[in-house]
C-alpha cells in the first residue's frame, strides 16, 4: 500500500467496502500468524508517574489519583498465576516510576525467569539506556513503547519534555532493538488535533520499522486530564480530525496488519471499553492476533486509571481467563502456546 491508498481507506465510509477490508485484513493476519491468539498475562505493577501526559490519567499532576506499587512477592505471584493459566508471556507495565530502579526490574525479571517458562515484556516508559540493557541482560524479551502519534508538533503537545530530557520515542525504539529486544510500539486513535494525514503516517511508520508487535486503541478521554477537560487542542478541519470511534480504530488496526502481517497486534482493553459487548471480537476478526488478560489485583487495577471506566476493571484473573478463552472458542480460535513472539525470533 502507498499513502494515497492508506488515507483513501482510513476516509473510506462505504460499510461494503469495509467489509473488503476487513476481508483483506483476517486473510493476511490468518497468512501471516495463524488462528491462534497469544493471551499475555498483564501486571499493572505501578500506578506511580513523573510525567505530565495530557491524555493520561497516572500523570503526576492528577493529585486525586491514590498511587500503588505492587510488591516483588505479589509481581511473582501474578507470573506463576500467568503460567498455571497456560499463557506464555507476562507483561509488566507501569507508569515511568523511578522507584522501579533498574536493580528492582533486573530481580523481578530474573525472578519470573527462574521460576517460570515465560517470556517477559516490560513496558515502563522512557528509561536510561543502561537500565534497558540491564533488564535485556537479566531475561527481559521485549519492550513496548507507544510513539501514540508521529506528528511532531502533536507529540510535543500531549507529551511534555522532562526537565533536560528531551522525549524521542522513535530513537529508544532504534535502540532497543539493537539491544535485542523484540520490539513494540503503536498509536492512539482519535486524539483531539489528530489528523487522518497523520494516521497514515503512522501505519507507515510501522512498516517502515518493522515493528514486532503494534498496539492500537482509541483515544479515551481522562476528565482529570488537559485533553479530558478540554483544556489543549490543536485546532483541524471538522473532516480531518480523525475520530475516536470502535470503526476507525479497527481500520488503522486492519491496515497496520497489512502492512505488518507478521507482526502480534493484540485487541486491546481500549477497543473492548469502547465497545463492551463486541469490541474484542471485532478486533480479533479484523487483523489482532494477541489479547492481553489482566492479572493485576483488583484493588489495584481499578486504581491504573490512565482512561476511566476501563473494561474488566473489578475481574478477577480467573474470570478473565475464563471469559475470553470462552469468547476464542466461540469464534473458531484457539488459545495460543508457548512464548508467541514473532515467527522469525522466538518459538509460537
Amino acid at each position: 500500500m502507498d499513502r494515497p491508498e492508506v488515507l483513501a481507506w482510513l476516509r473510506e465510509g462505504d460499510p461494503a467496502r469495509l467489509e473488503e477490508l476487513w476481508r483483506r485484513a483476517d486473510a493476511a493476519r490468518r497468512e501471516g500468524v495463524g488462528d491462534e491468539v497469544h493471551l499475555r498475562g498483564l501486571v499493572e505493577l505501578s500506578s506511580h508517574c513523573v510525567r505530565s501526559c495530557g491524555y493520561c490519567g497516572l500523570r503526576a499532576p492528577n493529585a486525586g489519583l491514590r498511587r500503588y506499587r505492587m510488591s516483588d512477592a505479589e509481581v511473582l505471584e501474578c507470573a506463576l498465576k500467568a503460567e498455571d493459566f497456560g499463557y506464555g508471556t507476562v507483561v509488566l507495565q507501569s507508569g515511568e516510576d523511578p522507584g522501579l530502579d533498574a536493580d528492582r526490574v533486573a530481580g523481578l525479571v530474573r525472578g519470573i525467569k527462574v521460576r517460570t517458562r515465560l517470556a517477559v515484556t516490560l513496558s515502563l516508559g522512557e528509561r536510561a539506556d543502561d537500565e534497558l540493557e540491564a533488564w535485556r541482560e537479566a531475561g527481559a524479551d521485549r519492550y513496548l513503547l507507544r510513539f501514540e502519534t508521529s506528528d511532531e508538533r502533536l507529540y510535543g503537545l500531549i507529551h511534555p519534555d522532562l526537565p533536560g530530557r528531551p522525549s524521542d520515542r522513535i530513537a529508544m525504539l532504534g535502540r532497543l532493538r539493537t539491544m535485542g529486544y523484540e520490539t513494540g510500539s503503536g498509536v492512539m486513535v482519535g486524539i483531539p488535533g489528530q489528523t487522518l494525514e497523520s494516521l497514515a503516517d503512522d501505519i507507515l511508520l510501522f512498516r517502515a520499522f518493522d515493528l514486532d508487535m503494534i498496539g492500537i486503541g482509541p483515544y479515551l478521554p481522562h476528565p482529570a486530564t488537559p485533553l479530558g477537560a478540554g483544556q489543549w487542542r490543536r485546532p483541524v478541519l471538522e473532516d480531518e480530525q480523525a475520530p475516536s470511534s470502535a470503526e476507525m480504530a479497527c481500520k488503522v488496526l486492519a491496515l497496520a496488519r497489512l502492512a505488518c502481517p507478521r507482526a502480534n497486534i493484540p485487541s486491546t482493553t481500549a477497543l473492548a471499553t469502547l465497545d463492551r459487548e463486541n469490541g474484542r471480537e471485532l478486533g480479533l476478526r479484523r487483523g489482532a492476533n494477541v489479547v492481553m488478560p489482566n492479572l493485576t489485583p483488583p484493588g489495584c487495577r481499578e486504581l491504573y486509571e490512565i482512561y476511566p471506566s476501563k473494561a474488566c476493571a473489578n475481574e478477577t484473573a480467573e474470570n478473565c481467563r475464563g471469559c475470553l478463552e470462552t469468547r476464542l472458542r466461540s469464534m473458531g480460535r484457539i488459545p495460543g502456546k508457548g512464548p508467541g513472539g514473532r515467527r522469525h525470533t522466538l518459538s509460537t
